[in-house]
């Protein structure tokens, strides 16, 4: 063999390889990479959260929409391409938490009747729990509370509703309706085994002499909640526990993301804060330890 060839065919399997690589390197990546500065998600979520109305339109997706967003969010999550999601409505971001220093993957649809949510990843650790926010805008500073346990227990995900509870007749209620992506998410999420909390708000007035309502949707805690309840009471908060008392209609009892929660037997808690704890950082502050203190991952 000439020697002209063997040059050949050497310079042919080394582009070969290149093109393999580079391959490789955009199939495995995450989908889209950041154009810009990483984004100050507090603001982000901010500005999502003031923009939602009871008067907007809103349609709830229907059962192909719902499996291709779950499909979707998941290949975000492990740094897949993110064109279903987009195809939804949905804008992709990636980029590094200025807070924590974590990167995360961040997938928004709040426009027109397709006004189907926040989701913001953790992208440095598997997806371990699911925190939820579906009454933004109507529960104050829930997604300030939720933003807060994001970022206090790695490899969460957070999802905040993209439409007011009272759009559209109530079917913006995403906690009390089973045709939405939040809900999609969380029934995929409990049917994987992934703990979820659940984050409401509620008028002082409503129970006095309590600032937490603390649920699981039954008459049995499980060690997880028992532990979340015990941290609560330790840092001073009244706690009100509907598996030891009655909390009036604070319970969590009609919630649809608990009810799937617990026909999967994956662990669900229902929050219910009063709005002095809303209103105070320290307050909030000491729930959000509470519930990363309890490290609700190990059931």
């Amino acid at each position: 063999m000439s020697s002209s060839i063997r040059l050949s065919r050497v310079l042919a399997v080394a582009v070969a390889a290149v093109v393999a690589a580079v391959f490789v390197l955009f199939i495995t990546s995450p989908d889209p990479e950041p154009t810009g500065p990483d984004p100050d998600l507090a603001e982000v979520v901010r500005e999502h959260t003031d923009g939602l109305r009871p008067d907007a339109r809103y349609r709830p997706p229907d059962d192909a929409e719902r499996h291709a967003f779950v499909r979707g969010l998941r290949a975000l999550g492990v740094g897949q391409d993110a064109e279903a999601l987009r195809a939804l409505g949905f804008s992709v971001d990636v980029g590094t938490d200025r807070a924590t220093g974590r990167r995360f993957a961040l997938a928004v649809n709040a426009a027109g009747e397709r006004a189907w949510g926040l989701y913001l990843i953790d992208l440095s650790e598997p997806s371990r729990l699911l925190v939820e926010v579906p009454h933004p805008n109507y529960d104050l500073r829930t997604e300030v509370v939720g933003l807060a346990l994001w970022r206090a227990v790695p490899g969460s995900l957070l999802a905040v509703s993209g439409t007011h509870r009272k759009a559209a007749n109530g079917a913006g209620d995403v906690a009390h309706r089973a045709d939405s992506m939040f809900h999609a998410l969380a029934t995929d999420f409990a049917e994987r085994g992934v703990a979820q909390v659940q984050l409401h708000g509620f008028d002082d007035a409503s129970l006095p002499g309590e600032e937490v309502v603390l649920s699981v949707g039954t008459d049995s805690p499980g060690p997880a909640a028992q532990r979340a309840a015990d941290r609560m009471s330790d840092a001073g908060l009244a706690v009100c526990l509907p598996w030891r008392t009655t909390c009036g209609r604070l319970e969590g009892t009609r919630n649809k993301q608990g009810i799937a929660a617990a026909g999967a037997d994956s662990l669900f808690l229902h929050v219910e804060m009063n709005r002095s704890v809303r209103d105070s950082r320290t307050e909030w502050t000491a729930v959000v330890d509470a519930l990363a203190g309890a490290d609700l991952t190990r059931g």
